[in-house]
């Protein structure tokens, strides 16, 4: 069976039969930056195949209801947690990735990030100034820019408000959005397509220069002879059920993983330990945990009125923490504030004066593992270990959290903090959070931003990859995810991983 032309994406019910196909680039997964090096690969010429485990999603279906929205569109139901401390973390399964139901949300490091991944990492290639003209492509094919006022709202206003007030430098959040409407919707799927997701913005793009797509196909295994991969094999899956049908098998002369942080490390596990030379295949697993204080106001906010994450601070970087603005469905933010029944349903009454602001840190002490499950194909058991050397980062987080609320009037919030008063009225009331009353286990935070479990390292015997995102252990094997971050990058690192993944697609060509 022949793959579609003239711009289509091959689905579920197209698949007749087992099925072989040939190219010179396989690319396992289309989020950000396997679309990314698809594109650039069929820009100059190439013959690429792109495969993705889950299927399209068209506005039609997506889900409001937070719950039902997750099941479709997250791995392991949008209910995967991590083992050792106990954290949420949600990855996507479907075309697009994580970029369908993220906040859209383009950010490049400060220039203190690469300097520390250059000298630590031996990685002489990768500064701020070499990645630059990529950060730029890649803004202009996603068209990243500022979150307008017009779509602001109440909520991300009042938090550019009270960083005036204390001298803190904020901005509007920069987002690969066009024409947003401030629904606030980001999380379940933009059903107004605003958000430049890479399944409507990249793959399209890539189709057009010749790239074809096949979804609910899963990679289970990468081939190889010697020291080259000769492409990859695994089975039709059915979207939800994860029914397996037919199989198939992609032969190429180039193979790039990009199935993301969790499944690439699965996947090169389960092909016989592939690119382990080093030992670090799965290893070193970092996250951007996140706090949250839910502040509530005198009046009202209309808070389901505005960008999803519409304005941020840096001003903290350097001391290990972003400030943003935050808004979910309400059944999202129920897990995490604090009471159940009664009690949370009148805190909930209060809902539409309600404004959440968050905190992501760099807790480079907190690591884990990636290790592939028995019985299962790609989902991983992940185990991670929250260092108490990263606690003082998220304590003065939550207290610069509180300072903004009361800045802004809030009339009390809620830190959502174990053991200490779920409601504080005054700034004076919320001096427990830096008392030293604190514990790691006291904190409910949850993570998505996930890095390094393949990490590069200009020496094989430290690292998976090498700057360029090949396998130190294979002559044509790369991989193109944030896995391969050596260590996180202070901010959300879509833009990150896509800047990179470009400068990969580049050296590939080079070599074909």
């Amino acid at each position: 069976m022949s793959p579609p032309d003239g711009g289509e994406v091959r689905v579920f019910a197209q698949y007749e039969r087992d099925f072989r196909e040939q190219a010179d680039v396989v690319v396992v997964g289309s989020g950000p930056c396997g679309a990314v090096v698809c594109h650039e690969i069929a820009r100059a010429g190439h013959s690429v195949v792109l495969l993705e485990e889950g299927p399209p999603f068209r506005p039609d279906d997506f889900e409001i209801d937070a719950g039902r929205s997750m099941a479709r569109t997250m791995r392991e139901a949008g209910l995967r947690t991590t083992r050792g401390t106990i954290m949420p973390t949600m990855q996507a399964i479907c075309l697009g990735g994580g970029s369908l139901v993220n906040s859209a949300i383009c950010v490049r490091p400060p220039q203190f990030v690469f300097d520390d991944w250059s000298t630590r990492f031996e990685l002489e290639q990768t500064t701020r100034e070499q990645l630059d003209p990529h950060f730029d492509a890649v803004e202009a094919l996603v068209g990243v820019g500022p979150t307008p006022e017009n779509v602001q709202g109440k909520r991300n206003l009042l938090f550019k408000q009270a960083c005036d007030a204390l001298g803190y430098d904020s901005e509007p959040m920069p987002r690969n959005v066009v024409g947003c409407r401030g629904s606030g919707e980001c999380f379940t799927g933009c059903r107004s397509r605003a958000k430049q997701s890479v399944d409507i913005s990249v793959v399209p793009a890539a189709i057009r220069a010749g790239a074809r797509v096949l979804t609910s196909v899963q990679v289970q295994r990468v081939l190889t002879e010697g020291v080259r991969a000769t492409g990859v094999e695994g089975q039709v899956v059915e979207p939800f059920t994860g029914r397996r049908g037919h199989r198939f098998r992609v032969d190429a002369k180039v193979v790039v993983l990009a199935a993301g942080c969790m499944a690439t490390p699965v996947l090169l596990q389960k092909s016989g330990d592939l690119a382990n030379r080093s030992g670090q295949v799965g290893r070193n697993l970092q996250f951007h945990p996140g706090v949250a204080i839910a502040g509530i106001f005198p009046e009202p906010l209309d808070p389901q009125f505005g960008a999803t994450q519409g304005y941020h601070s840096l001003q903290f970087l350097e001391e290990g923490f972003k400030l943003e603005t935050l808004w979910a469905p309400a059944a999202v933010l129920a897990v995490r504030t604090p009471g159940f029944g009664y009690e949370l349903q009148d805190r909930f009454a209060e809902l539409d004066s309600f404004a959440v602001w968050d905190a992501i840190a760099s807790c480079h002490h907190s690591v884990g593992t990636v290790k592939a499950r028995r019985g299962s194909n790609l989902d991983p058991i992940l185990t991670w270990k929250f260092h108490p050397d990263d606690l003082p980062v998220l304590v003065n987080a939550l207290w610069v959290l509180a300072r903004l609320f009361f800045a802004a009037g809030a009339k009390k919030i809620v830190s959502g903090v174990q053991r200490l008063p779920y409601e504080m009225h005054s700034l004076e009331e919320a001096e427990v959070l830096r008392s030293g009353r604190v514990r790691p286990s006291d904190l409910v935070f949850g993570a998505n931003h996930a890095f390094c479990s393949t990490r590069m390292h200009g020496d094989s015997g430290k690292g998976v990859v090498d700057e360029l995102g090949r396998c130190h252990d294979y002559d044509n094997l790369y991989l193109a995810d944030t896995g391969i971050f050596p260590r996180c990058t202070a901010v959300n690192p879509m833009l990150t991983g896509m800047a990179l993944a470009r400068r990969q697609a580049h050296a590939i060509v080079d070599r074909l």
